[in-house]
Parts: C-alpha cells; sequence; structure tokens
C-alpha cells in the first residue's frame, strides 16, 4: 500500500451550506479505512510563484486528506466520490514519495 494526498481544490469565494457538509460527512464515512491523515480545512490562501489561478476567479486549495491505496487508480476511485466535484471544486490526486 501506497500513500495519496487528495488536495482540495475550489474557488476562493466558496461558500458551504448544510447538505453540502453532510455529503462531506458522509464521504469521509465510506473512505475513512483508507486515511492515515485526516488533514484539514484550509481558510486563506496566498499564492506564489506559479500557483494556478483560473480566468473566472481564483482555484484555491481547500483542504487536504491523506489515504493509502494499492495504486494511483485506486486512490483516484476513492477520490472520484468526493462530493466537492458536484459543487464546481476539484480534487488532485498525487503519491506521498517515501523520502527515507
Amino acid at each position: 500500500m501506497s500513500s495519496y494526498v487528495l488536495s482540495f481544490r475550489n474557488r476562493s469565494d466558496r461558500t458551504t451550506d448544510a447538505n453540502a457538509e453532510a455529503e462531506w460527512g458522509q464521504w469521509f464515512q465510506e473512505v475513512g479505512g483508507a486515511i492515515v491523515d485526516f488533514g484539514h480545512r484550509v481558510g486563506r490562501v496566498s499564492h506564489l510563484g506559479n500557483a494556478r489561478r483560473k480566468a473566472d476567479g481564483d482555484e484555491v486549495l481547500s483542504g487536504y486528506v491523506v489515504i493509502t491505496a494499492d495504486d494511483l487508480e485506486s486512490a483516484v476511485a476513492l477520490a472520484s466520490g468526493c462530493p466537492g466535484l458536484r459543487y464546481g471544486g476539484g480534487v488532485e490526486v498525487g503519491e506521498a514519495i517515501d523520502a527515507s
């Protein structure tokens, strides 16, 4: 098993209602066994260097978790259920490299 970082991205002016919060809670329960670091939500952000921005508004890091999965494709499959995808957000899935 390898570790993968799921980076959640959304517009900087995003808001979340109670229904979306409930969907996130349900999704986290579904993938809970794979989560090794529950991560955090991200509030204010600042861009440096070549941080990506969309033409219609800032796309920012809005949170992250670290999961375990057999391979990248399995990690992507878990990420595909992310409720943020239904609300215009995105998920970046990256393999965590062990530096030891």
